[in-house]
C-alpha cells in the first residue's frame, strides 16, 4: 500500500505498506502467495465498498480519517518505528509520504463516492502504470500506454451524465499513487526497513485527528456507521497490509506487480455486488483496456532478465541484448 531510481527499471506497484522485498524470492508454497495476494486485493476492494456505506453519515472525509488512524495504529504496532532518530534529510521525504497518502485515500474515496468503486479504481490504477511505462525503453510499452490511453477516453468521454469532478478525482488519485512510489523508494534509500512508511502513517493519522473529531462531532454517527467505517480502515488497510508482507515473501515481486492487475476487476465486481453500482458495457471494455496494457506491460519487462544487487538495485547493464 522504496528500492531504486525510478527512470531506470521495470516498476512493481507497491502495497499500502509502502514496501517490497530486497531481493524477489520464489519459496515452495507459490500457490499459497497467489491465495494471498488474491484475498489481499479483495480485502481492499471490500474495505472500500464497506466504507463507502458509511459515506451518506459522515462523508468520505471521515471515512478516510478513521482509515489513517487504523493505518497508523496497525503500522505503529507493527514496525515499531524509532521517529526521534530521524535526521532532517530523513524527515523530508516521511512528511512528504504523508502527504501524498492522505492525499492519494481522500481523493480516491471521494471519487468513488462520485462515481463509483470500479471506475475510481481503474483511474488510480493508471498511477503506478504510468509510473511503469515512464521507466521503460521498450517500443512494446508505448502500445500499452496507448492501449490505456483508449481506455481513460472510454471512461471520460463526455456525456450529459458524467460527473467530470469524480474523475479529476480519481485521476488525482493516479497521480498520487505515482508520487507515492516515487517518494517510497527515495525513503527506502534514505530510511532503510519499515521506519519510514510507518513514521509517515503515524504522521497522517496525528494530522486527520482533529479533522476526523471534527467531522464526527458534527455529524454523530451511529454505531453501525463508526463500524463500517473501522471495517473499512482494517480491511483496506491492516488486513491488507498484514497479507502483503506474508505473500512477498512467497512470490517475486514481479508476480506481484502483475497480480495488481486484478484490482479494478475485482472493484467493479465488489461495487456491483456491495454497492449495486453497476457500469455499461463499455465501461467494462475500458476497465479491460487499462488492465491489460498492465498486464502485457509486466510481462515484456520479466522477457528481459536482471541482475539485481542484495539492495534490489539493478545492476548497470543488465536486461540489455548486446
Amino acid at each position: 500500500m522504496p528500492t531504486t531510481s525510478p527512470l531506470h527499471q521495470p516498476v512493481t506497484p507497491l502495497s499500502p505498506a509502502g514496501e517490497r522485498p530486497a531481493v524477489p524470492v520464489v519459496a515452495a508454497g507459490a500457490g499459497v502467495g497467489v491465495a494471498l495476494m488474491l484475498g489481499s486485493a479483495l480485502s481492499s476492494q471490500v474495505g472500500a465498498a464497506v466504507g463507502a456505506l458509511a459515506f451518506p453519515a459522515i462523508g468520505a472525509l471521515g471515512v478516510v480519517a478513521v482509515r489513517q488512524w487504523v493505518a497508523g495504529a496497525v503500522l505503529s504496532v507493527v514496525v515499531r518505528p524509532r521517529p526521534w532518530r530521524l535526521t532532517a534529510a530523513q524527515w523530508r521525504p516521511v512528511l512528504l509520504l504523508a502527504v501524498v497518502s492522505s492525499t492519494m485515500n481522500l481523493s480516491l474515496y471521494a471519487a468513488v463516492h462520485r462515481i463509483g468503486l470500479g471506475l475510481a479504481v481503474t483511474l488510480e490504477f493508471l498511477g503506478p502504470l504510468a509510473v511503469a511505462l515512464a521507466a521503460s525503453r521498450r517500443r512494446g510499452d508505448l502500445g500499452c500506454a496507448l492501449i490505456a490511453l483508449a481506455g481513460v477516453v472510454v471512461l471520460s468521454r463526455p456525456q450529459p451524465t458524467t460527473d467530470r469532478t469524480g474523475i479529476a478525482l480519481g485521476i488525482l488519485a493516479a497521480g498520487c499513487w505515482a508520487a507515492y512510489i516515487l517518494v517510497n523508494r527515495e525513503l527506502g534509500v534514505r530510511v532503510p526497513g519499515g521506519t519510514g512508511p510507518a513514521t509517515a502513517a503515524a504522521v497522517s493519522a496525528l494530522a486527520f485527528l482533529p479533522i476526523g473529531v471534527t467531522v464526527l462531532v458534527r455529524h454523530p454517527p451511529s454505531p453501525q456507521t463508526v463500524g463500517l467505517a473501522v471495517t473499512a480502515g482494517v480491511l483496506a488497510s491492516a488486513v491488507t497490509l498484514l497479507v502483503d508482507l506474508v505473500a512477498l515473501r512467497r512470490v517475486p515481486a514481479g508476480t506481484y506487480g502483475l497480480f495488481m492487475s486484478v484490482n479494478p476487476v475485482l472493484a467493479a465486481v465488489v461495487g456491483l455486488v456491495v454497492l449495486r453500482q453497476t457500469l455499461p458495457w463499455e465501461s467494462w471494455l475500458a476497465i479491460a483496456a487499462i488492465v491489460s496494457a498492465n498486464v502485457v506491460s509486466q510481462l515484456l519487462a520479466r522477457r528481459r532478465p536482471q541482475r539485481l544487487d542484495r539492495s534490489g538495485r539493478r545492476v548497470r547493464g543488465s536486461g540489455r541484448r548486446r
